[in-house]
Parts: C-alpha cells; sequence; structure tokens
C-alpha cells in the first residue's frame, strides 16, 4: 500500500431505448403476479398506482431476494429458448406491448408486477421466476425496470452474494438515478456445475440473455463486481471498458468522480490493470455492436461501509445521469 491517505484504507485500519409509457405502467393492473397482493386502484392522474410492499424499499426488495443465495442453492442451465423467450419479454415490455410481454413471459413461468418503492414513491416493473419460492429455483435471475422515466441504461449484477454488496450497489443506483433497468442473476456463481452460473463470462445464461437484448437496443451499460483486499492493492476501485473502448470517455468521468470522493482508481484503459473483464461476455457483446459498456470492480472497504457505498452511487450517478440526458 502505498502513503496516500484513503478512506478505505482508513477504514480497514479502523478495524432499452424507449420511453416506458402509461401503458407499461398498467402493469399494476394485472395483480401481484405470484406475490398474492393486490394493486390499488389508479391515481388522479389516470394511471394505475403500482403495489406497494410498507417497509420494503427497492434495495430491500432485492436484498431479501438474494438472501438465499450460496454455493449449494442450485442452477438449472436454460435451454436457447428459455433465455430468447424472457429476453424477448423484458424487450417487449420496453416497447410498451405489456399483454405480449406477460404471456411471452409466463411461457417459461415467469411473472410481472408492478411496484411501488414506499420511501422515494418511484415505481417498476418487477420481472420474476416463480421458481424462486419453490423446492428447486432454477436461478435464473430478476429484472427491474424504472416505469417513471424513458429507459437509456442498465445496471448488471452478475454474482450477487459471491461479490457481496454489489446487488446493494446495483439497487441503490437504479432507486437514485432515473431511467435505468437493473438485471440481477439468480443464483451464486458456484451455484451450478462448473462454471454454468458464473454469467459474466458465459453466453448460455438468462442473465446474458437479457444484457444483450439491452445492447442490441442501444443500452449503456454499467456492470458491477467486487474485488478482494490483495486483488488491487493500491487501488479501492478498477475501472474498465472491458473489451472495447466505447466507453473511454465515461469511465474517465467515473474515475474523476470516484477519485473527488477519496477513492484511489485503476483506469484499466490508461494503464494495465488486474480484473480489467477483457472477456467479459456482456462486455464484449457491448463492443461488437459498438455499445457503451463500463466494467466496474469495487473493493470491500467500499461495499461493506454504508457512507462508502453512498458515495460510489453518487459517482455511478454522474454517469448514468449523462446517458439518461442522450
Amino acid at each position: 500500500m502505498n502513503s496516500r491517505t484513503r478512506p478505505v484504507a482508513a477504514a480497514k485500519k479502523l478495524g432499452v431505448l424507449g420511453l416506458v409509457t402509461a401503458a407499461v405502467l398498467s402493469l399494476a393492473q394485472c395483480g401481484s403476479g405470484s406475490s398474492g397482493e393486490a394493486s390499488r386502484p389508479s391515481g388522479e392522474d389516470g394511471r394505475p398506482s403500482a403495489t406497494a410492499r410498507p417497509g420494503k424499499d427497492l434495495t430491500r426488495l432485492v436484498t431479501d431476494y438474494t438472501a438465499g443465495f450460496h454455493e449449494d442453492s442450485g442452477y438449472r442451465r436454460p435451454s436457447r429458448d428459455d433465455r430468447r423467450t424472457v429476453a424477448d419479454g423484458v424487450g417487449l415490455l420496453l416497447d410498451n406491448r405489456r399483454s405480449e410481454a406477460e404471456k411471452r413471459l409466463s411461457d417459461v413461468d415467469f411473472t410481472v408486477r408492478g411496484i411501488t418503492d414506499p420511501t422515494t414513491g418511484r415505481r417498476y416493473a418487477e420481472i420474476s421466476d416463480r421458481s424462486e419460492g419453490g423446492a428447486a429455483p432454477r436461478g435464473w435471475g430478476r429484472v427491474y425496470i424504472d416505469l417513471d422515466h424513458p429507459v437509456r441504461w442498465s445496471a448488471q449484477v452478475p454474482h450477487p452474494v459471491a461479490d457481496r454488496n454489489t446487488e446493494r450497489l446495483g439497487a441503490r443506483l437504479l432507486s437514485r438515478s432515473p431511467g435505468g433497468i437493473l438485471v440481477i442473476a439468480g443464483a451464486h456463481r458456484k451455484a451450478g456445475r462448473g462454471d454454468a452460473a458464473d454469467v459474466s463470462h458465459r453466453r448460455d445464461t438468462v442473465f446474458h440473455a437479457v444484457c444483450d437484448e439491452l445492447v442490441r437496443r442501444g443500452l449503456p451499460g454499467i456492470q458491477l463486481h467486487g474485488m478482494a483486499d490483495d486483488s488491487a492493492p493500491d487501488h479501492d476501485v478498477v475501472a474498465s471498458t472491458g473489451k472495447g473502448r466505447k466507453a473511454v470517455p465515461e469511465g474517465r468521468a467515473l474515475a474523476d468522480a470516484l477519485r473527488d470522493r477519496g477513492f484511489e482508481v485503476c483506469r484499466a484503459w490508461a494503464k494495465s490493470c488486474p480484473l480489467a473483464g477483457r472477456t467479459n461476455m456482456q462486455g464484449r457483446a457491448a463492443a461488437d455492436r459498438g455499445v457503451p459498456f463500463l466494467h466496474v470492480e469495487f473493493g470491500p472497504g467500499i461495499r461493506e461501509n454504508r457512507d462508502h457505498e453512498g458515495k460510489a452511487v453518487e459517482a455511478l450517478m454522474k454517469i448514468t445521469q449523462s446517458w439518461q440526458r442522450t
């Protein structure tokens, strides 16, 4: 470790393109999906209100979902048709074709539910797998879509729980920055046979199929990872554009924002950095289509300290908000 004083080091020492309009907002009229909750009646603006879970904001919903993930929690490899069906359903929702989306997703036993974050009042579509509550969950993940703003960017969490608290980073980013879609893997990265559930390094997953659909629509994305202390000892964050270089301006802006908040950042487009995500499959798909993609590794000092986590989310928001304006 160098002699520079860093907030994380100190803590260690102390111990898809398109407006989701009123047609999609009517998701709430479909009832509660698998939750058994009824939706609220339409508001004064004539748009249906989404279902709220008292006391559970978006971050809590996400972390409750991932709480049961562990290496032995199980994973079933999806077929090509399974992957395509979920991705098509997400695309249909983004195209405001709600009824078709629900029908398509039901073919693979996925459901769509409108929710409202009781803290912020923000509304989302939650796309989930009905097998989640069963004895043998498939581990195919969830998607959350902002219903109040045009969807312009994605946040991707490929290793929830395994990369501790990256699911919190993703949920907090979506809840604080408008116009996003959050894609969360549905299992611990070691849950499947071999690396079957390590979605950032495979193309045959629901996670990749959904991210690929978003890239096809030109949506830039930020993929959130967690690294160990000794992976980059002199840095709190490794920021990379993966295989491509389309997002170098955004990468610089993110690194500057993190630096301004006291974090040391290894800038992989400018120097050799560990964990630069060159073989990341979602990054490769984005590079192939010339779509901006950022691969960001956060050290445990950020992910395990709520104040530092909040500062990291603020820095990420600088990028997502710029994408929202484009």
